[in-house]
């Protein structure tokens, strides 16, 4: 049976061995009709499904790698990163702009009682792909990769935004109808350099039909929960004020932040041999400098980026978890305020460039920076900077957001804040 997705193959073989046991002989996963795999689900489960217990979930997940293992053979699907699927991953095709999660499918069958439903999804999902195969283009087809799903739909980058206080109560209290012509009438101030009429029609169809489509008697923050999605783009251009640029959230985690709680120290850790090895075999030395140099001042090492305790995460308003994992995450502007007053951007490069003499002194001879670690180290610095930005001088009534977004998002952030300044500017322009 082909491989599933990282940690779903040992479900999917505990679930072979499990059904083994229960109905008194091997099951073949790979080629077994469902209606006969569900009768030794159903003496595995023991009564109806309970997605809360951890034997039931165990089950869905070993399912959840059949239905993948199938689909990889039977129509070249693959595994992409998808950070918000349970599965840590989605399945996509090569043919079409199509993805499913075999975990969300084979709960919501067995949720139902019919683990049938799962050739129904397969049936979907091959009808789908035979209409994207056979429609009509002027172009050769594409065929799709793993990473080009990531991109489109994996918020694997981040950033942190500063959200006013009152524009966002403003925001909740507003009619969508109110919204929407706000926001038609922003899309009509942004010039055709920073968007062009394509994205914003585009852009204008898909958020204000959205809109258009809640009950314009309630006030947009009693529907959010209907469309989180929604709720966070609406927050991102209407009550968003600044932002940092966006990056992956690796960088944020293991380079920019450590960065910021290291300080710029003029003085260094003694080095062990095989640092000191590491230096003379070229690793770069922004990562010895992350790795050796401690913090000036303590971090949670467990919370969320290493920096903010997870209990001070919460949301903006409570309706945004209702669409799975929130993309705008409140933290405390305390735990970043008092490191970026004191960020100074030359001491810090000068520490770095200290700590690469030191490096070369120990090693015996000059170590260079590689052209990789001089770029990430600019970047670094560069979004350290954009942090102190934000924060310097912010009003106590706003909040700390960190946004999660995909790396097409990120690419396309420019036109959101074209978007954004057209809506929070002066309605009105004077002719000179």
């Amino acid at each position: 049976m082909a491989s599933s997705e990282g940690h779903l193959d040992a479900a999917t073989q505990q679930l072979a061995a499990s059904l083994a046991r229960a109905t008194g002989g091997p099951v073949d996963l790979a080629t077994a009709p469902w209606a006969d795999i569900e009768k030794g689900v159903i003496k595995l489960l023991m009564g109806p499904f309970r997605p809360d217990q951890p034997e039931h979930q165990l089950i869905a997940l070993g399912l959840a790698g059949v239905l993948a293992d199938r689909l990889i053979a039977a129509d070249q699907a693959f595994w992409f990163p998808h950070r918000e699927a349970p599965e840590g991953g989605m399945i996509g095709f090569p043919e079409a702009v199509l993805m499913l999660s075999p975990f969300q499918a084979v709960v919501e069958a067995l949720s139902r009682g019919k683990l049938e439903r799962l050739d129904e999804v397969t049936a979907d999902v091959r009808r789908a792909l035979a209409q994207a195969r056979f429609a009509p283009t002027g172009a050769a087809p594409v065929r799709l990769r793993p990473e080009d799903y990531a991109r489109l739909f994996d918020p694997g980058f981040l950033q942190f935004m500063l959200v006013d206080g009152r524009r966002a109560k403003e925001l909740w209290a507003a009619k969508p109808s109110v919204l929407s012509a706000d926001l038609r009438a922003a899309l009509a101030r942004v010039s055709v350099q920073r968007m062009s009429a394509e994205s914003r029609t585009q852009f204008e169809q898909q958020i204000a039909g959205a809109l258009a489509r809640l009950d314009p008697a309630k006030s947009f923050g009693e529907q959010v929960g209907q469309s989180p999605r929604l709720g966070e783009l609406m927050v991102t251009v209407a009550a968003a004020t600044k932002q940092t640029g966006s990056a992956p959230d690796e960088f944020w985690e293991q380079a920019v932040l450590p960065l910021l709680f290291t300080g710029a120290p003029t003085s260094y850790p003694p080095l062990d041999p095989q640092d000191v090895e590491a230096a003379k075999q070229g690793v770069d030395p922004l990562a010895l400098f992350l790795d050796i140099v401690p913090y000036t001042s303590p971090a949670p090492e467990d919370g969320l980026l290493g920096v903010f305790q997870m209990q001070e995460v919460g949301v903006l308003h409570p309706a945004l978890t209702q669409g799975g994992v929130p993309r705008l995450l409140t933290v405390p502007k305390a735990a970043l305020q008092a490191k970026v007053a004191a960020y100074d951007p030359r001491a810090a490069r000068a520490s770095l460039d200290g700590f690469a003499k030191y490096l070369g002194d120990k090693a015996g001879k000059p170590v260079a920076t590689t052209p990789a670690g001089k770029q990430m180290e600019d970047a670094a610095l560069a979004l350290l900077g954009e942090l102190k930005g934000l924060l310097d001088g912010a009003p106590a009534d706003s909040e700390l957001v960190l946004r999660r977004l995909t790396e097409t998002e990120a690419l396309s952030d420019g036109a959101l804040m074209a978007i954004r300044e057209a809506m929070q500017g002066p309605r009105i322009i004077l002719a000179p």
